[in-house]
């Protein structure tokens, strides 16, 4: 009893000082910690039975995926994935954690949302903020010069979450990146078109891609040396005009036809357009000057991908989830980690798939519409009892050859209550054996939408 007291007052004194930092707006970390502790101390106290209390809750960020949602999910992927598959991309995977010292310095203000680890025998380690920094540690490290990658993983942010617009602590990014040497404004074009097909595919509704020219500014005025009134001349006309026509009046432009520098911005920014129509997108480009990067990496043009309205059918609530795809150019990051300093010049892409869950969810919520998490194509059934032994026998060559199948864990189930999985899964089909079927050698093979049947030899 002594030592529950102790407990008992332990847990009083820290929930004080949980209320009392909280009442002093302290930190996040550290209130974070200190609730951890008063969890801790919950959790020893147990209730009166002597049994613990665990609170049954998911980290704050965070969440759990039923197989309804994580179904909705896959299809989600198997669009982006066969995207990027289409447009010749490896795919690599780097650890979920890195050296600590790799990801400092990268991400700008936002560095201050890095989750730190504890000291693992001699590493200071930090959960990875993003997939680009590995990656060009990855090229850094392995002495690659191009390679056309995707990566697929979970990131790590400590960020203030809202979940009803898909950002959270813990999330994935769907990352393709060109790296290396090439002919301007190629891989740059492509990566837009991918942005494009991949929100086409999806059917999510309207859409624009804002580029930012503050950046291809930037680049004129201290990589070029271009002056920068000549260069903000330039951003005017882009503002004003926007689109494929900008160019031709940019070009006519007596201040700007006579600077060389500004000439060969120009022809960047012409051959983009150029190959941008080639690829059919240019009514989904627009410049926005208000578009600003947040991470230290970007060196040129970067551009972000919103939707302009999201559709709402009946029984949806509007939701306003921002970008939903952005990426650019960072040709100066993977250098930083070279020991020689050697550039690879990389652009690359995002997409925002936890903002378009958030849309495809609350579409699936609203909807009657039944989701299949399985896909399981045929059910082995019995009509009579005693045929345990069969349906197996018949269940494993159906595995064998490749067949999706699935039966009931009962040894004599009833053929309705069979029929009925089928229904509330989606499995389309049932293979029924009876005992009249054992003499014929058949299988009955049941659609359970029209319940048309037909016998097959048991060489189905």
């Amino acid at each position: 009893m002594a030592d529950r007291a102790a407990l008992e007052e332990a847990v009083r004194l820290q929930g004080e000082r949980v209320r009392g930092l909280k009442l002093q707006k302290a930190g996040a970390e550290l209130i974070e910690e200190e609730v951890s502790k008063l969890l801790k101390l919950k959790a020893e106290l147990g209730s009166d039975e002597g049994k613990q209390k665990f609170v049954l809750k998911t980290p704050k960020g965070t969440r759990d995926y039923s197989p309804r949602q994580m179904a909705v999910r896959e299809k989600v992927f198997d669009v982006i994935i066969s995207c990027f598959k289409r447009h010749g991309a490896e795919v690599i995977d780097t650890p979920v954690f890195e050296l600590k010292e790799t990801l400092t310095g990268k991400y700008g203000e936002d560095s201050k949302l890095i989750y730190d680890l504890k000291d693992q025998g001699g590493e200071l380690l930090a959960l990875r903020y993003d997939l680009t920094v590995p990656f060009a540690r990855y090229l850094a490290m392995n002495k690659l010069t191009n390679i056309k990658r995707y990566h697929i993983a979970k990131v790590y942010r400590r960020d203030n979450p809202a979940m009803t617009r898909g950002r959270y602590r813990e999330f994935y990014q769907c990352d393709f990146d060109i790296a290396g040497q090439f002919d301007p404004m190629i891989p740059d074009a492509e990566c837009l078109k991918i942005i494009c097909e991949i929100l086409s595919a999806l059917q999510l509704g309207d859409f624009l891609i804002k580029m930012s020219w503050e950046d291809v500014k930037n680049e004129m005025v201290e990589e070029k040396g271009l002056a920068s009134e000549v260069a903000d001349l330039i951003g005017a006309y882009v503002k004003q005009h926007g689109g494929v026509s900008l160019v031709e009046q940019l070009l006519q432009d007596p201040k700007l036809s006579q600077n060389k520098l500004a000439l060969e911005g120009l022809g960047d920014l012409k051959l983009l357009f150029e190959y941008l129509t080639l690829f059919g997108i240019t009514e989904k480009i627009t410049f926005d000057l208000s578009l600003a990067r947040g991470l230290d990496y970007y060196t040129g043009v970067i551009y972000e991908a919103v939707l302009l309205q999201t559709p709402t059918r009946q029984g949806e609530e509007p939701l306003g989830v921002g970008s939903v795809a952005a990426g650019g150019r960072y040709d100066g990051l993977v250098g930083m980690f070279d020991p020689k300093g050697r550039k690879v010049p990389c652009v690359g892409l995002s997409i925002g798939v936890e903002r378009i869950f958030s849309i495809v969810e609350q579409r699936m919520e609203a909807s009657e519409e039944k989701v299949r998490t399985t896909e399981t194509q045929v059910l082995v059934a019995a009509a009579q009892k005693k045929l345990l032994e069969e349906r197996l026998k018949l269940v494993a060559e159906l595995w064998d050859r490749g067949i999706k199948a699935e039966l009931l864990y009962k040894k004599n189930p009833k053929l309705l209550t069979q029929l009925q999985y089928c229904e509330e899964t989606g499995i389309p089909l049932v293979a029924i054996i009876g005992e009249q079927e054992l003499k014929d050698g058949v299988v009955k093979l049941r659609s359970v939408a029209s319940r048309e049947e037909v016998s097959e030899g048991r060489g189905i």
